[in-house]
């Protein structure tokens, strides 16, 4: 039997995910003849059909879906070896990228960031902000290199390596009555809270740390930004808050937010997320590395 020919693949892949072979030839910078031609040439040598028409779009048959995730990771080989080679080529160390939540992204990843590129100047570093639902689908679809998500992670295909217990807080600001002591859940009842809002793993976690209390909360807000709920709460306006600590430890330095531990106390894991057949080159290798030692930096 032939070798495979790539360029049948990833036409074969483009007109799958994109839904048409029109968009599939925009996307390649082909004519819709020339996919045509090649998707026909590729069920030809299999003699199979990979492709059937649903109403005005196409989808792929058992067998074109089963082609289609060896097609991805083929197109990962060779873009992994195009890299290496190219590598070598220019004495650079390639690129690396990075899915990771916003708090993350402002409060854990400059310095680690900052002492890479002085110890590794031919790295580039790109970094994409998401939760960890999305975070985890671009791992799968081999669009990031490495996520540093919230746990819990499932994944048979992933490799999972915990690294961060972050610990959340209760914050007001300095103009608000003050917190007693022991902050439960029970004591913020009683307050006026701005939540992080539903469906996003920081509120799940503070929903749960909330229990049987958890009926009883009535957010007079619920925003999908800390930076947001930080400025809110901190206003004056006699808001409290629950948010990890690695996002106010500034705020509390300055003395514009007062920070308080919450009792029993709530936490959330950070972990490092890659896939199982991901090649750790030397740039990525820097990378998973710098990032694991997190837990060491807090």
């Amino acid at each position: 039997m032939r070798a495979l020919n790539p360029d049948q693949l990833r036409s074969f892949a483009q007109v799958i995910e994109l839904g048409g072979f029109s968009a599939a030839a925009e996307r390649l910078h082909l004519t819709q003849p020339a996919v045509s031609q090649q998707v026909r040439q590729l069920e030809r040598r299999f003699s199979l059909k990979l492709i059937e028409r649903v109403g005005r779009n196409v989808a792929p048959t058992v067998a074109g879906l089963e082609l289609l995730a060896h097609a991805r990771r083929i197109e990962a080989v060779i873009a992994s070896a195009t890299e290496a080679m190219a590598r070598h080529a220019t004495g650079r160390l390639g690129r690396v990228r990075i899915g990771t939540g916003a708090t993350a992204c402002i409060h854990l990843l400059p310095p680690v960031l900052r002492d890479l590129r002085e110890r590794l100047p031919s790295l580039e570093i790109a970094v994409a902000t998401g939760n960890t639902a999305h975070i985890l689908k671009l791992l799968e679809d081999n669009a990031l290199d490495v996520g540093l998500v919230t746990l819990p992670v499932r994944g048979r295909a992933l490799s999972i390596t915990p690294v961060l217990d972050d610990e959340f807080v209760a914050i007001a600001s300095p103009e608000a009555p003050p917190l007693p002591r022991r902050v439960t859940p029970a004591v913020l009842v009683t307050r006026p809270l701005v939540l992080y809002e539903p469906g996003a793993q920081t509120r799940r976690i503070v929903d749960q740390w909330c229990g049987r209390k958890r009926s009883s909360i009535k957010p007079v807000m619920e925003l999908g930004s800390v930076e947001a709920i930080k400025e809110l709460v901190g206003a004056g306006l006699g808001y409290y808050g629950i948010l990890p600590r690695m996002a106010v430890s500034n705020e509390r330095k300055r003395g514009s937010l007062v920070v308080n531990s919450l009792t029993p106390r709530l936490s959330r894991k950070l972990a490092l997320v890659l896939r199982r057949d991901k090649r750790l080159d030397r740039g990525l290798r820097e990378v998973v590395n710098a990032l694991t030692r997190l837990g060491t930096r807090s």
